[in-house]
């Protein structure tokens, strides 16, 4: 993980993405790359270097130069906190749209981690066209850190791990690996049981053994539990065993099929307050 980026609007949720970016970082010597982003009604985004290219009125100009002026300080004074505790910084002031700014940003700057505040339980608050958090989720290219609460000591200590136990889920299987190295995690692989989806223990076990030898594990626990759905099944199996973080791979559906089908790792991300390690597979 070379580069993280932790977009930033300065709120509490967003200054614990940030201390838990920074726990990343210095256990893989990562650059983080803190990014603010000045909304405005417009569909892209652009890089602010002073001048504004925005058709405006003087009033709502003058309030727009004040809100970069003051992102600009802000990150200043961030950036030179983390400086002084010896991360590598860079930071990167945007206007517009904040969902464009974030994966143009993870484009340009070839991002492999993305570390966001979510606000309180609902990270996806606007229903009707869905909140920029929302939207990384689904359609980010590199995994998404999404953090609810003050990271603790040990944030990483016990990983669940829901998994489909498929071979389209090998890049994401080698991010939690990743993980498990840097903090030393234990790692408990689950498969949820539903009404719906149901397969007995003695044709899963092998095919979790099997996935868990592929990408060569080390103190990993194998489960399988019943719920009635797969949400609630992995919220109530990390509660269980104290875990500190939820890893899941997303199928990132759009449009008319996330609709109609919705994402399991979302609805988990919305309702739970571990922080969640999301990666949306790759057709």
């Amino acid at each position: 993980m070379k580069t993280i980026l932790v977009p930033t609007d300065f709120s509490k949720h967003a200054q614990w993405a940030l201390q838990m970016a920074v726990k990343i970082a210095k256990k893989a010597k990562s650059k983080i790359l803190l990014l603010h982003i000045v909304e405005h009604p417009i569909t892209d985004s652009f890089n602010v270097e002073g001048q504004i290219a925005v058709d405006q009125g003087w009033e709502d100009k003058l309030f727009t130069l004040k809100l970069i002026e003051q992102g600009r300080a802000k990150l200043t004074e961030a950036a030179d906190a983390l400086t002084s505790e010896g991360i590598d910084v860079r930071v990167a002031l945007r206007m517009g749209n904040p969902f464009h700014g974030i994966r143009t940003e993870i484009t340009e700057q070839e991002a492999e981690l993305v570390v966001m505040g979510a606000s309180g339980h609902s990270t996806f608050d606007e229903l009707a066209r869905g909140s920029n958090s929302d939207k990384v989720v689904r359609y980010s290219k590199c995994p998404v850190l999404t953090v609810h609460e003050e990271p603790g000591d040990q944030p990483f200590k016990d990983i669940v791990y829901a998994t489909s136990l498929t071979d389209r889920e090998k890049d994401f299987g080698h991010v939690v690996k990743r993980f498990q190295d840097i903090f030393s995690s234990n790692v408990h692989l689950v498969r949820i049981n539903t009404p719906m989806n149901f397969q007995p223990d003695h044709l899963v076990k092998p095919s979790m053994i099997q996935f868990a030898k592929k990408l060569m594990l080390q103190n990993y626990t194998l489960n399988m539990v019943s719920d009635w759905d797969e949400e609630n099944g992995i919220i109530h199996f990390a509660a269980t065993i104290g875990a500190n973080l939820i890893c899941m791979a997303t199928h990132g559906y759009r449009g008319l099929s996330h609709l109609f089908i919705g994402s399991i790792a979302e609805d988990v991300v919305k309702h739970t307050t571990k922080p969640v390690l999301t990666y949306v597979m790759r057709s």
